[in-house]
């Protein structure tokens, strides 16, 4: 019985046998007389009936003629074939197609796209990088190829590149590219960061926000950036416009803005951000900071009354832990024990949570990515605390 596979690649043999039966059908009108058909043709057709595609193709590709009446089965071969992972294959029939002088303009440019694919699918970026540049050059519609060029850049980490790309992006198809352009600009600035040079990395930050003046990303890198500096005043009024930029990201930054808070001697603003952030959504690590400074100020108690009353209101995994942890402290000998034992088995399973998700193909991952490493789209991969630890 035939693979199902193979069902696919018989599709375009059928197109490469009624095409071939009818050009030796007007060949041999036109002569009035017999002529043999070649033998590979029959070749070809014994190995496909004997369940060898693969030699079958093989044979079909040398028989068949390259003209206009073929070139779209010489794609569709191709395209079987990568789809298959047999790039090398793929990328002989393309790189046959484009050699051929009679192409018009439209097939030659077909041709080269999807040997861009190839070479894209086979990891030869540059390659991939010449043919589609050339596609954009002479395509009315260049978006396909300035949409794969655009992935080349981010892989190249070539930004100035990227930026070019994404605005001629723009003006081919009339979407925004901009929430992408900040992260790029971001990501030049992340460059300038690990060079120390901070001067330039703000005038990146600065048009990263000019371009998405949304991007909690270049917020983060700004606090960061005066933190280093020791500017903490300036940090915490920049990590405080995460607020209302996505609040979702606070948590991103909890750790670093106690610090500041502590570091300005400014205890009490502190306790009222916190407790405002809470107020406007119960996230649970905001709850278990709040939980840590009433801990501190006011002792285990109230910080054991505070998480009840918030389990109450949200019930919580990681709120749970905390509250264990907090009674443990309260007992003594083998009660202590036990509930210690809880804890860290309530830590082990949290610990194995993926606490950010992508919005758009559903990636979850334990580390915060600003693009997504599935399916490739910025902006996308969120906190979402409270969504798994419900």
């Amino acid at each position: 019985m035939l693979d199902p596979a193979w069902l696919l690649l018989l599709l375009p043999l059928a197109a490469i046998s009624g095409w071939f039966a009818a050009r030796q059908d007007q060949h041999l009108r036109s002569r009035n007389r017999g002529a043999d058909i070649p033998s590979d043709y029959f070749k070809g057709l014994n190995l496909l009936l004997n369940e060898q595609p693969d030699k079958a193709i093989e044979v079909f590709i040398k028989v068949l003629e390259v003209d206009t009446e073929t070139v779209e089965t010489h794609l569709m071969l191709g395209n079987l074939f990568r789809r298959r992972g047999e790039i090398e294959r793929a990328t002989r029939i393309h790189q046959n197609l484009i050699a051929r002088p009679k192409l018009n303009r439209y097939q030659r440019s077909q041709a080269l796209f999807e040997l861009a694919q190839d070479y894209l699918k086979a990891g030869l970026l540059d390659r991939a990088e010449n043919l589609l540049l050339e596609y954009a050059e002479v395509e009315k519609d260049p978006e396909p190829a300035l949409s794969q060029l655009l992935y080349v850049y981010q892989q190249e980490k070539e930004w100035d590149q990227a930026i070019a790309t994404a605005n001629r992006l723009a003006r081919a198809s009339g979407n925004s590219t901009d929430q992408m352009i900040a992260h790029f600009l971001c990501e030049q600035a992340e460059e300038e960061i690990a060079k120390q040079n901070t001067e330039q990395a703000l005038k990146l930050l600065k048009h990263a926000l000019s371009k998405d003046p949304a991007s909690v990303r270049a917020n983060i890198l700004r606090g960061h950036i005066a933190q280093d500096n020791g500017d903490c005043k300036k940090a915490i009024r920049y990590w405080k416009k995460i607020e209302t930029q996505d609040r979702r990201y606070l948590p991103e930054v909890l750790d670093q803005l106690s610090e500041c808070f502590k570091e300005t001697g400014n205890q009490d603003g502190w306790l009222d951000f916190l407790n405002s952030a809470l107020k406007k959504e119960r996230a649970i690590p905001i709850m278990l900071k709040f939980v840590d400074e009433i801990e501190s100020q006011q002792g285990i108690q109230a910080a054991r009354q505070f998480i009840i009353q918030e389990l109450r209101q949200k019930p919580s995994l990681h709120g749970l832990s905390r509250l264990i942890h907090l009674s443990a402290m309260q007992e003594s000998g083998q009660s202590r024990s036990d509930l210690e034992t809880l804890q860290a088995m309530i830590e082990r399973v949290l610990k194995s949570r993926k606490t950010y998700l992508c919005e758009h193909c559903g990636f979850r991952g334990t580390a915060m990515h600003w693009q997504c490493p599935g399916c490739k789209r910025w902006n996308t991969v969120k906190p979402v605390w409270d969504e798994i630890d419900e």
